[in-house]
C-alpha cells in the first residue's frame, strides 16, 4: 500500500525559510492570469493555450454551463496525481499550491460582459505580456500553474521530446479547435480564423513575457574587484549583499607589489548594491565586471542532470 503521508513529511522538513515568501508570491502572480482570462479572453471569446484554453473550449461547447473554475480544477486534479507518481512529490506539491489560487481567482473574478479592453488584439498583446511577466515570477519562485506543463514534464522523461515542442503542439492543437465551435464565432465580429490568429498571438506574447523574465533574473555577473581594502569589501557584501567572496592572490605588473583581488558572483539586479558598497569603501578601487553564461550551485540556479 503506497504511504503517502511520508513524501510529505520528509518535503515539509527540508522547506527553506524563504518557502513563505515563496508562496506569497505564487499568490500574486496567478491574479493577472485568471484576470486576463476571465476579463479579457472569454468576453472576446478567443481561446488561448493551455488547460485553461482547453476550458474555456468546454465553457463555450456546454454553453457556459460548466464553469471555467470548475473544469480547470478537475483536469489538474487529474494531472497533478499523475504528475506526484512520474515527476515527483515535490514538484506535485509545489504545482498543488499555484493550481489552487489559480482556480480561487477564476472563481473569485467573475467574466465580464464588456471586456476592459475592446480592442481584440490590443486585449491578446496586453493581455498575454501582463499574464506573462507574473507568471515568469511564479516559475521563478518554484511555482506552477499547473496543465499543459505537467504533460510536457511527463511526456520529456518517458520520451525525451523537447518540452518547448510538446507545449507548442499542446497549444495549438487547444487553439485550433476553436474553429469548430459555433458559440465561439458567434461572439464578436472576428471569424473563426481570426479568432485563432488571436489565440497564437496571445501564447506567443505570454512565451515572450515568460522568457524575458526570467532570463533578466536570472542573469548573473562576475566581479573581479582591485582594492587596498579587501578585507572590508568582502565583509561589506557577505553582509550587506548577502553574496559569497574569494581572494585571489595576485601581484602588480608595474610595481610588483603582491595584493588581494576580491571575486564574486551575483546576479544583474544586485550589481548596483555592489558598486556601491565598493564606492563608499574605497572610491579608488578598480573594479571589472563580466557577464557569466551560466552559474550553478548554493544561492544560484541547481545543478541539473549533465551539467
Amino acid at each position: 500500500m503506497v504511504n503517502f503521508r511520508e513524501p510529505i513529511r520528509k518535503y515539509y522538513r527540508v522547506l527553506p525559510w524563504i518557502t513563505l515568501k515563496e508562496f506569497l508570491l505564487i499568490i500574486i502572480s496567478t491574479v493577472p492570469y485568471a484576470l486576463t482570462v476571465n476579463q479579457l479572453l472569454v468576453p472576446h471569446a478567443i481561446v488561448g493555450g493551455g488547460v485553461t484554453g482547453l476550458c474555456e473550449i468546454i465553457y463555450f461547447a456546454t454553453n457556459t454551463y460548466v464553469p471555467i473554475w470548475l473544469s480547470s480544477a478537475l483536469i489538474n486534479v487529474v494531472l497533478l496525481f499523475v504528475a506526484a507518481f512520474t515527476i515527483g512529490w515535490r514538484y506535485a506539491l509545489r504545482t498543488v499550491w499555484g493550481v489552487l489560487w489559480l482556480t480561487i481567482w477564476l472563481k473569485v473574478i467573475p467574466i465580464a460582459e464588456i471586456p476592459l479592453l475592446t480592442d481584440s488584439f490590443m486585449a491578446v498583446v496586453i493581455g498575454g505580456l501582463f499574464t506573462g511577466c507574473f507568471l515568469g515570477i511564479c516559475f521563478l519562485n518554484n511555482g506552477s500553474t499547473g496543465g499543459t506543463d505537467i504533460i510536457a514534464m511527463i511526456v520529456n522523461k518517458y520520451h525525451h521530446l523537447p518540452m518547448g515542442r510538446v507545449l507548442l503542439f499542446a497549444d495549438m492543437t487547444i487553439i485550433s479547435s476553436a474553429f469548430f465551435l459555433p458559440n465561439i464565432q458567434a461572439v464578436g465580429t472576428q471569424g473563426a480564423i481570426e479568432k485563432i490568429l488571436f489565440g497564437l498571438t496571445y501564447t506567443f506574447m505570454l512565451s515572450t513575457a515568460v522568457d524575458w523574465i526570467m532570463n533578466r533574473m536570472r542573469q548573473s555577473v562576475q566581479f573581479m574587484i582591485f582594492t587596498q581594502k579587501p578585507d572590508e569589501i568582502a565583509k561589506a557584501i557577505i553582509t550587506q549583499a548577502h553574496r559569497g567572496c574569494t581572494f585571489l592572490d595576485a601581484e602588480g605588473g608595474y610595481n610588483k607589489k603582491p595584493m588581494k583581488v576580491v571575486t564574486c558572483i551575483a546576479r544583474s539586479y544586485e550589481s548596483a548594491t555592489i558598486f556601491r558598497l565598493v564606492r563608499a569603501i574605497d572610491p579608488n578601487a578598480f573594479v571589472s565586471q563580466s557577464q557569466v553564461r551560466g552559474v550553478f550551485g548554493q544561492g544560484f540556479d541547481p545543478m541539473a542532470n549533465g551539467k
